[in-house]
């Protein structure tokens, strides 16, 4: 006898979140999809509340997303939310956004392996694990201060110009 199996797909969603890294929290939510008013959800979500609600302003660091890519999307941002600010991290550059390194933790801790009954437990999941973050995670204390970046540079300014030197000598025969 022949045993067929089937894979019923239990369908998907998105998680989106904002984090704050003065204080080392995370606001997310769970969506049925991506598009701009899932993205602007988790937006309006953190900067109705205190502090981000009066500060003077509010920078958000966002990948190049469909949903918050270009200067339409910086506008609309502004639109709703005079003082946010849409910064984009360069094309292949979002691990620069720590949001991204939490994701990419919740990819690991989280959602693998995805063996999941519906997606009910799956946003429980979520949610606990953000939970249990934000109760521990502590911010990161930067220890590469503008005097060592002004150093680093000086030294890379240094190692160019002498590549420069040695490449530009010339024989004569």
């Amino acid at each position: 006898m022949r045993d067929n199996h089937t894979y019923g797909r239990g369908g998907a969603l998105a998680y989106l979140a904002a984090y704050d890294v003065h204080q080392s929290k995370v606001s997310g939510r769970t969506e049925p999809r991506t598009g701009i008013d899932p993205f602007m959800n988790p937006v309006t979500q953190v900067m109705s509340q205190e502090p981000y609600k009066s500060a003077k302003r509010v920078f958000w660091i966002v990948d190049n997303g469909s949903s918050h890519r270009g200067q339409k999307a910086a506008d609309r941002l502004t639109a709703a939310f005079p003082n946010a600010v849409m910064i984009h991290t360069p094309v292949h550059a979002s691990w620069l956004n720590q949001v991204e390194i939490y994701f990419s933790v919740v990819q690991r801790k989280v959602v693998t392996p995805n063996d999941f009954t519906d997606l009910a437990q799956v946003e429980d999941h979520l949610r606990a694990f953000e939970d249990r973050y934000n109760a521990t995670a502590q911010p990161f204390q930067w220890k590469f201060t503008t005097s060592d970046l002004d150093d680093l540079l000086a030294r890379l300014d240094r190692h160019t110009a002498d590549h420069r030197e040695e490449s530009s000598v010339s024989l004569a025969a």
